[in-house]
């Protein structure tokens, strides 16, 4: 299946370094005006939901990283090492 986005294994891994479940973490994001529910952000973190430019700016600011270290390869592999 062809990847509908390009930072949903970084997404996972920030989210999980941080010791955010899915459901902590979608909470966030509602607090900051975010209306995303649990099963997108799975969606996106195994990349079959295409993800809006905007979203990527509540993430970033949930984790408290810039938007550039969602698109970083070594995160990726890092990951999915695990």
């Amino acid at each position: 299946m062809e990847k509908r986005n390009a930072i949903g294994g970084n997404l996972r891994y920030f989210r999980k370094r941080h010791g955010l479940s899915q459901e902590q973490f979608v909470a966030k994001l509602h607090l900051l005006g975010l209306d995303l529910d649990r099963t997108s952000l799975s969606k996106i973190e195994n990349y079959t939901r295409v993800v809006y430019d905007y979203e990527i700016i509540y993430f970033a600011k949930v984790l408290n990283i810039s938007i550039l270290d969602l698109y970083n390869l070594t995160n990726i592999k890092n990951d999915e090492n695990k």
